[in-house]
């Protein structure tokens, strides 16, 4: 049947960094987690990618705090958006490889985007706050 409800998906902007490493992580990816791994490359492949150096403000990026709306409960949450093996959801670290953390990547400040748990309920999110990575001082060593 169809893939997915709703329209065409926003416009994402990505580091050349991020792209670059994402691009690496969907390859490795491909056999162990090949639906996550195929909507990332999809991701992937629609992005604005800026020129190496360049940062786009109030975009989702690797590393970044983000706060996000369910659209479908209202619920607002806080995440950082982290490569796989940094993930801890008790710390609010999410995957970029699960489906909430691709939906996220690369999206504006003010933009929703749909999107599909791992058990198939489709989803929407806004996007409401990005912070820049946060650097830890005073913690020990």
């Amino acid at each position: 049947m169809t893939k997915k409800a709703g329209g065409a998906k926003p416009r994402i902007i990505l580091t050349a960094t991020d792209h670059e490493k994402l691009s690496v992580l969907a390859n490795a990816a491909a056999n162990t987690m090949p639906e996550v791994a195929a909507e990332l490359a999809d991701e992937l492949d629609r992005a604005h990618v800026l020129a190496a150096g360049r940062h786009p403000g109030d975009t989702v990026c690797m590393g970044c705090e983000v706060d996000f709306r369910d659209d479908m409960t209202g619920r607002v949450q806080t995440v950082i958006l982290v490569y796989p093996q940094e993930a801890d959801i008790s710390k609010g670290r999410i995957s970029v490889l699960t489906p909430i953390g691709t939906a996220l990547i690369g999206l504006p400040v003010g933009k929703s985007i749909d999107w599909t748990t791992r058990t198939g309920e489709s989803k929407r999110l806004t996007v409401l706050q990005v912070r820049e990575p946060a650097v830890t001082e005073g913690q020990p060593a």
